[in-house]
């Protein structure tokens, strides 16, 4: 493909055998005088000749319905892209409105994401993917021949616990040998005597197999043994793993995890495990990840919107200037959404003046920045908050939460209007910070 969409003896309308290099993926203007041909050449010549070409790419079936398209009057166009054109219209200022919802362009990318994109986990960037047992299975098969391997069911993963009782159930079921935390145990021999107050890891070793094609019915029906007993997941030890262990970019290679140190053997340190998941799942960080759909990369559904902006790119937050916007005021009457007259926010600002010791005459301005932090965004300090009643005087102790965290909350959560408009007065438009 060349760098430039070359144009040759264009003669649509008025324009006069003309000749004309735009560079590729770059954004061009075209100006001119009225009547020059900008929209000649722009939406008349290179975008009919781009909407011609991919007519002509469908089948005749579907020519059918969409009608034959004249060819513009120029000699070649070169290094032309599939082309779309945007009507320039007044349209709502609607937030939810793209260049990609517009063109439809959106949908396509969405099913093209949707059936041929390779997930990733959010965590740590690693390619997920889901495999039958018969895949993973074909996985080990195609290692080379004689390849020692175990196939172990992950039943416990980083939980806490003694786990006594599953041991016996795994005795009962006909398992013997374990590693925990990797260490090997037999359990007809003894049990692992583990802190219920600590983590822990046990893997079941459910087969030890040589790869070998004539054992593929072994191999398989181990694999689903394993998938049932560790709920869809499973790893494979190598003891002496070939130099390229390659089991397919779904599976997770962990690399030299043997149990063994420094002062161990060789055997130990350069062991391999790699693990395989049925389910869309990073088995590393233990994500499972939601079935891919089209609606997963619509920022329209609730299913594919982000959930700090809903989709929309922006977020509105209750805005420091905003709430203060005179801070030689004094404290009393500095916060504009808080009116000193009102007795709850009036025994508010007394109570948490009180318990730093300042003054609510002294100028907002004048306090240490830590008070004016707390006052804005809260502090974890115990507050006596003091108020009058007709029976007397009540004291409460409690964290203050600041004037704009108890602005944000009743924003969302109120079902007053003029209360939602009263505090939108303080609040600012961001862009979203997901």
């Amino acid at each position: 493909m060349t760098e430039h969409i070359e144009v040759r003896g264009a003669e649509e309308h008025n324009l006069k055998d003309v000749d004309v290099e735009i560079p590729r993926e770059e954004l061009t203007v075209v100006t001119g005088l009225s009547g020059s041909g900008k929209s000649s050449l722009a939406f008349e010549t290179i975008y009919a000749e781009g909407q011609r070409r991919y007519i002509e790419s469908l089948s005749a079936y579907a020519r059918n319905f969409l009608g034959q398209m004249d060819k513009p009057q120029v000699e070649t166009v070169e290094g032309l892209s599939p082309a779309i054109s945007i009507d320039q219209k007044n349209a709502a200022n609607n937030p939810r409105s793209t260049v990609g919802t517009v063109t439809e362009l959106h949908d396509y990318l969405r099913l093209l994401y949707a059936r041929i994109g390779t997930p990733h986990c959010p965590e740590c960037g690693r390619e997920v993917g889901e495999q039958s047992a018969e895949t993973m299975g074909s996985r080990l098969l195609d290692l080379p021949a004689g390849t020692r391997a175990e196939i172990a069911a992950p039943i416990v993963r980083d939980q806490k616990g003694a786990f006594e009782d599953r041991f016996d159930e795994l005795v009962a079921a006909g398992y013997t040998r374990v590693e925990v935390d990797g260490e090997r145990y037999d359990l007809s021999l003894d049990r692992p005597e583990l802190d219920e107050n600590y983590d822990h890891t046990i893997d079941v070793i459910v087969d030890r197999i040589a790869i070998d094609p004539d054992a593929r019915a072994r191999i398989t029906d181990s694999v689903e043994t394993a998938l049932d007993e560790a709920g869809g997941v499973l790893k494979v030890l190598f003891p002496d793993p070939p130099d390229d262990l390659d089991v397919g970019s779904e599976a997770r290679s962990t690399g030299d995890l043997g149990g063994g140190d420094d002062d161990g053997d060789a055997a130990d340190r350069d062991r391999a495990i790699v693990e395989f998941s049925e389910d869309l799942a990073c088995t590393h960080c233990g994500i499972d990840l939601p079935e891919i759909e089209t609606r997963s990369f619509s920022f329209n559904s609730p299913h594919g919107a982000c959930p700090e902006c809903e989709g929309i790119g922006e977020t509105k937050e209750v805005s420091e200037e905003l709430v203060v916007t005179d801070p030689s005021k004094p404290l009393r009457e500095v916060f504009e959404p808080w009116s000193y007259n009102r007795s709850y926010y009036r025994t508010r600002i007394d109570s948490v003046a009180a318990h730093f010791g300042v003054a609510v005459d002294t100028p907002f301005e004048e306090l240490d920045e830590s008070v004016r932090e707390a006052f804005l965004y809260g502090t974890d300090d115990e507050v006596v908050f003091e108020r009058r009643t007709k029976n007397g005087v009540r004291r409460k102790e409690k964290r203050f939460e600041g004037v704009i965290p108890n602005l944000e909350p009743r924003h969302v959560e109120t079902d007053s209007d003029s209360t939602r408009d009263h505090i939108e007065d303080y609040m600012s438009v961001t862009t979203c910070p997901a």
